[in-house]
């Protein structure tokens, strides 16, 4: 386990940074203490600094993971951020949608929101902007990708699909021998 070099740092907060915007700080320095990502197997781990100082007695290659996983480096060095991250990034997230109770289901098995699914989205939302995604009861249920803008999304047609999947909760059913 080490930490994140500048250049993967760069990378993974600018993942962050289209989900949670400028509040990636309130993630580091809280107020329940310090905390910190660190790189082990490809994969960035979210943890206390007290977890990290316990898990350096560990030997790496006995170590499978320590704290939570915000997600994994892919070998083209692009940052992939896993559903694990999801409780965190949630309360931070700028831009939400929220979807009827009709298509959650549909959400949870891994396919896009369409209009006709569509609760509520947060005003001003870009196109191709990180939003995270919710029940209308305010239960996170995953995120995604923006595919039209707040104001494309009142005048598209009622199929065509206004967010793009990218994790949702039911991965951990759908990919669970995998998931580590």
């Amino acid at each position: 386990m080490r930490p994140l070099t500048e250049e993967e740092t760069k990378t993974m907060f600018e993942k962050l940074s289209k989900y949670i915007g400028e509040n990636i700080k309130l993630l580091v320095d809280r107020p329940d203490g310090t905390y910190c990502f660190r790189l082990h197997n490809d994969r960035v781990y979210y943890m206390s600094e007290k977890i990290l100082k316990l898990a350096t007695n560990i030997s790496r290659d006995k170590l499978v993971s320590v704290g939570t996983c915000f997600g994994k480096f892919t070998k083209t060095k692009k940052f992939r951020l896993h559903i694990t991250a999801l409780d965190f990034l949630a309360p931070y997230a700028k831009f939400k949608v929220w979807v009827k109770p009709g298509a959650e289901q549909s959400f949870l098995y891994g396919n896009h929101v369409l209009k006709s699914g569509l609760g509520r989205i947060t005003e001003n939302t870009m196109q191709y902007q990180g939003v995270v995604v919710y029940s209308m009861a305010d239960v996170p249920l995953g995120f995604g990708v923006a595919a039209k803008s707040t104001q494309e999304c009142r005048r598209v047609d009622p199929m065509s699909i206004v967010v793009f999947h990218q994790a949702d909760v039911g991965e951990f059913i759908r990919n669970e021998d995998t998931l580590t």
